[in-house]
């Protein structure tokens, strides 16, 4: 008997120091930032930075920032929002767009860059995760080279398991309304996401998500985007309305030069005209100046980008100010305050295009269709100066899922101006259109931005 007792203690002093250990090791994956280096005093809001383990082993590791409502935590909404890409940071939606700080944009001489508050972050009324998803994004790593490859489904997969476990480590929050929240290329995964945790919630998976439903800007959703590229160039006038009809006449709808027949020559004359009139035209908002495109996003390394261009010695270009966030982030200081583990990442790039991804899912309008059934609620708004992803092609297949309209096509204002066009749906979807806004509309109007999510947030009309 006694030597029971003794196995047994003994099993029990083992359980309780393997617990001990566990627990070290999960907390040590997070931590608060009270501090930022380029931030003068204490942060005014609570901001937690981790790794969650997912998929085999937990050899993916996700990073997130999370940061809590500056009004009411305990009971505001909680989002999941995660950057478009494949392969953005979701850092660019904290500094650059939602977040509650943002970079002083001032002009570059070689000093440490500083950070100030956004008064229009939509922080002041709902908690936020920033993930860094897929893995190799931002500061998200897999520990073997096999971890670090990844198809749309398994990243929505790791998603989700991702969100599971930060409930587990998170059991306060279990009663907010859920969220997920993200833009441009993230518009093929978001529907996704939302749809796993809806059916992990039909089949009693543990912790239950009280999702709510989800938000998209700007969304990349079906193959044939591109075709109302055409469109919107002859609507803001960037081609001539006979070049218009030629194309729609010659091309029959498709407008990629590298899926025309090379004996359509007309058809491909015509893409080449077009080809000529945006040439030097902004893509992600067709009104600022030029300077470089999309090569500025994804295609320069950063050692490159940094040496090949002068510092920000002017603030004409927008893609002045991402330049601040690679002199601030690889600095030790920051990298330390963020909890970042030495020696998982080398070079941190804010959008990569070295990305071991795989898009294996290419219209999500089905995915859409399901979440509407369920009654989940959307928000789905387009800066109408983006030709990235026009606004045309988020209304076409907006249309195509063909739910009543029970809020017809109407302006919606801000400070006694119109801020956009607003139209809701039936499956209590709203559209909503951002006057003057680009690709990812809070960056370019975050004003109007913020009370429009203000509004939809907590249930009241545009």
């Amino acid at each position: 008997m006694k030597i029971m007792n003794s196995s047994i203690l003994f099993f029990i002093i083992i359980f309780i120091l393997c617990f001990h250990a566990s627990s070290i090791i999960s907390d040590s994956s997070r931590g608060r930032v009270e501090y930022l280096p380029g931030f003068q005093g204490p942060l005014p809001f609570y901001l937690e930075t981790g790794y969650v383990g997912v998929d085999y082993n937990e050899d993916v590791q996700l990073f997130y920032y999370f940061i809590k409502s500056e009004s009411d935590p305990e009971h505001d909404p909680l989002m999941l929002w995660m950057t478009g890409g494949p392969g953005c940071s979701s850092i660019s939606g904290l500094l650059y767009e939602i977040g509650p700080i943002q970079f002083e944009l001032v002009e570059y001489n070689g000093s440490f860059p500083t950070l100030k508050l956004n008064p229009y972050s939509w922080t002041k009324m709902a908690s936020i995760i920033f993930l860094d998803t897929p893995v190799g994004t931002g500061f998200s790593y897999g520990r073997t080279t096999l971890a670090s490859h990844s198809t749309s489904i398994q990243l929505c997969d790791q998603a989700y398991e991702f969100m599971q476990k930060w409930f587990k480590s998170h059991p306060q929050f279990g009663s907010n309304p859920f969220y997920v929240g993200g833009d441009s290329y993230s518009g093929l995964h978001v529907p996704i996401i939302t749809q796993l945790i809806s059916d992990g919630n039909e089949a009693g998976n543990e912790p239950h998500i009280n999702l709510k439903g989800y938000i998209l800007g700007n969304p990349t959703t079906f193959p044939e985007e591109d075709n109302y590229i055409i469109r919107f160039a002859n609507g803001m006038g960037l081609i001539s309305d006979e070049l218009h009809k030629s194309l729609l006449h010659t091309c029959g709808g498709e407008y990629r030069s590298e899926y025309i027949s090379p004996s359509n020559i007309e058809c491909l004359q015509n893409l080449e005209l077009y080809q000529q009139c945006i040439d030097g035209i902004e893509t992600s908002h067709v009104l600022e100046p030029y300077c470089g495109g999309l090569v500025w996003l994804i295609k320069l390394p950063t050692h490159k980008m940094l040496q090949d261009h002068n510092p920000l010695s002017s603030l004409r270009c927008r893609v002045d100010g991402y330049k601040l966030v690679y002199y601030w982030i690889n600095e030790a200081s920051v990298r330390e305050a963020l909890h970042i583990q030495k020696g998982t990442i080398r070079e941190w790039i804010r959008c990569t295009s070295d990305l071991n991804f795989i898009t294996t899912v290419h219209d999500v309008r089905q995915y859409h269709l399901n979440l509407s059934n369920k009654g989940y609620r959307s928000l789905i708004y387009s800066g109408d100066h983006d030709m990235i992803v026009p606004h045309q092609s988020t209304q076409a297949w907006l249309k195509d899922l063909n739910y009543p309209v029970i809020d017809q096509w109407r302006s919606w204002k801000n400070n006694d101006q119109i801020a956009g066009y607003t139209e809701s749906y039936l499956n209590m979807m709203t559209f909503v259109t951002v006057k003057g806004g680009g690709h990812t509309a809070p960056e370019y109007k975050p004003e109007e931005c913020f009370a429009m999510f203000k509004r939809w947030i907590s249930y009241q009309p545009l």
